[in-house]
């Protein structure tokens, strides 16, 4: 299932591209400066994990590594815990880690409510790794485009991991999606986004050949009021603009998702 060879550690070009594209990125500071909330941070009612979790090419991926018996699983940058809790009743254990603490308390209360065995484990990744310990099977969605240093970030999860690594993202970095309304609110052209495909390059300049699936999920029903708060507070805008960003999200129409779920074993 998988091609792996023992990881690098050194940075090189791709890491270094990797570091540049996404700092490149990074809100203006007299934006971000005047910004009424913090653009960076997330309502954690908006990843409540549904009860029936939705099918997906890393949700199979890892509840064949975890098998017949099931196993523990070790969820990097958890929120609510949508990844890790996909996997039940395989999971006999699941850790959550994850560097904002509403995030954990909404993951905790997920848990509890399955019935799950659980653990919590507050930091960002891999400064918490030490604390987090090990399991079967590690699971990390939607957390690479926030990570500057990928490298050690992948290597992390792969040192957690007794038998394998499911990784998902986007295709094309998820903030993509709004620059026609950065250029429309705040008149800022945004630099091209980082992808999958560096991403993988920065996989290569570690030596490993991990198995890639690239997949669409289809546009879902929206919230509007919920994409919109969350339109609002990544634009940095105040509520006053409200209606401004409900006409401009809704020209955009509903958006497909372009995905990839990344395994290597650990």
């Amino acid at each position: 299932m998988f091609q792996h060879r023992k990881p690098l550690t050194s940075p090189g070009a791709a890491a270094a591209r990797w570091r540049e594209l996404l700092q490149r990125r990074a809100i203006p500071d007299e934006i971000r400066a005047a910004a009424p909330k913090d653009p960076s941070r997330h309502d954690p009612a908006r990843f409540v994990p549904p009860a029936t979790p939705q099918d997906s090419p890393s949700r199979r991926a890892a509840l064949q590594l975890l098998g017949t018996d099931g196993g523990t699983v070790l969820d990097v940058g958890c929120g609510a815990g949508a990844a890790g809790l996909a996997l039940v009743p395989k999971v006999s254990h699941l850790t959550g880690v994850d560097p904002a603490d509403d995030m954990l308390r909404a993951f905790e209360q997920a848990c509890e409510q399955r019935g799950l065995a659980h653990r919590s484990v507050v930091g960002p990744w891999p400064q918490a790794a030490g604390q987090a310990g090990v399991a079967d099977v590690v699971v990390s969605h939607h957390v690479g485009y926030n990570t500057l240093e990928l490298g050690p970030f992948v290597a992390a999860l792969g040192a957690a991991a007794r038998r394998a690594v499911v990784v998902e993202l986007h295709a094309v970095h998820p903030g993509a999606w709004l620059d026609p309304l950065w250029a429309q609110f705040h008149g800022l052209r945004r630099p091209p986004p980082a992808t999958a495909d560096d991403v993988l390059a920065v996989f290569a300049e570690l030596g490993m050949r991990p198995e890639v699936q690239r997949w669409t999920r289809p546009a879902q029903p929206r919230n509007p009021e919920a994409e919109l708060d969350f339109s609002l507070r990544r634009l940095c805008l105040p509520v006053e603009r409200r209606d401004e960003v409900a006409k401009a999200v809704a020209r955009l129409g509903p958006r497909h998702r372009d995905l990839v779920t990344i395994s290597w074993s650990g």
